[in-house]
């Protein structure tokens, strides 16, 4: 009964595999690995996209910090969610490897509305040299609540940063769950609905640690290669990286394990709409979940072995953030509402 995060999990199997394969001899060092060129193959057309650049890194905040870093000048504001992961959970990454300010941008259940980045995006450059200037949009995938942005609500919250000529990223490190969630293309979800840079992730959906930075626009693919390297983010023995987003990538692996995850959240949140007192902070939309329920069912469920995160909650009421992950199973979640 472990629903704290689906980085709790172990890796897959196939992706275990693969990194023993890729254990044996010898292999090019910083990225000129055999495996990156099936990578970025892979990538380019699932993705429908021929000219894409790939560049992998091991982790969520370095992939997000250096595709913002690429896009948005010192001077600039990156327009996020009030509760976006780059501006809650990455301890100013973004901040420090850009120089850029994170204008939060508010919105229900972690999304961010036409209207609301429509009023930040006018509110903000007026100053003139003085002020901070409009740099880009980054959005999340699935967002910090739980919930999916269709491909029609991305390309309508690109629109308004394109009208100021504004680059847009999309923070997938639960793309695959979006997907799944959606059943839309990876094309559909990024680069044809005005996403300029995805972060493609890997270790929250049964990856070791690997996260893809997928550029649609190759022209900054040097300047991100500079960037990671003096981040300190360019593995040497780069072939670990390779081999893990390959097993991720291959056969659709990366579908099946987040349509694990997105369906075991769905059972639990079928289950927990049962119970008496209980409901969703959210909708529930992919493999993560905010139900209340009265006091005391922290206590009793942690005694009876569940992990999760308790959150603030209102007088009376208790909340929770539960997420499934690849690797959770029907006999987990059923145990978990038994104990509820």
């Amino acid at each position: 009964m472990r629903f704290a995060s689906d980085n709790g999990s172990g890796a897959a199997p196939e992706v275990m595999a693969a990194l023993i394969r890729a254990n044996d001899g010898y292999e090019r060092s910083y990225g000129a690995d055999a495996a990156m060129g099936r990578v970025t193959t892979l990538v380019r057309d699932l993705f429908q996209a021929p000219e894409a650049a790939v560049h992998l890194v091991a982790t969520g905040t370095a992939a997000n910090a250096l595709a913002i870093a690429t896009h948005c000048p010192p001077w600039g504001a990156a327009f996020c969610h009030t509760h976006a992961h780059v501006a809650e959970d990455e301890c100013n990454a973004p901040e420090f490897y850009s120089g850029a300010k994170l204008v939060l941008v508010p919105g229900d259940h972690g999304k961010i509305t036409q209207e609301t980045l429509a009023a930040s995006l006018a509110t903000t450059g007026e100053g003139g040299v003085h002020g901070v200037q409009r740099g880009m949009l980054t959005l999340t995938n699935v967002t910090e609540a739980g919930t999916v942005y269709t491909p029609a609500e991305i390309k309508a919250l690109t629109a308004l940063a394109k009208a100021y000529d504004l680059p847009c990223h999309l923070d997938g490190a639960r793309f695959a769950n979006s997907l799944v969630a959606t059943g839309v293309t990876p094309a559909e979800m990024t680069w044809q609905a005005g996403i300029d840079v995805l972060s493609l992730g890997g270790t929250k959906n049964g990856c070791l640690g690997v996260e893809a930075v997928v550029l649609f626009d190759p022209a900054k693919a040097w300047e991100f290669e500079l960037r990671r390297k003096r981040g300190g983010h360019l593995f040497s023995k780069h072939r670990y990286l390779s081999a893990q987003m390959e097993a991720y990538l291959t056969d659709g692996l990366w579908l099946r394990l987040a349509a694990q995850a997105n369906a075991m959240g769905q059972r639990l949140a079928s289950g927990l709409a049962t119970k008496p007192g209980t409901s969703q902070a959210h909708p529930v939309q992919a493999n993560m979940q905010f139900p209340l329920w009265p006091e005391g069912t922290h206590d009793r469920l942690e005694r009876a072995g569940a992990v999760y995160y308790r959150l603030p909650a209102p007088p009376g009421r208790e909340v929770a953030r539960l997420v499934t992950s690849w690797s959770t199973t029907e006999a987990d979640v059923d145990a978990f509402l038994a104990a509820v």
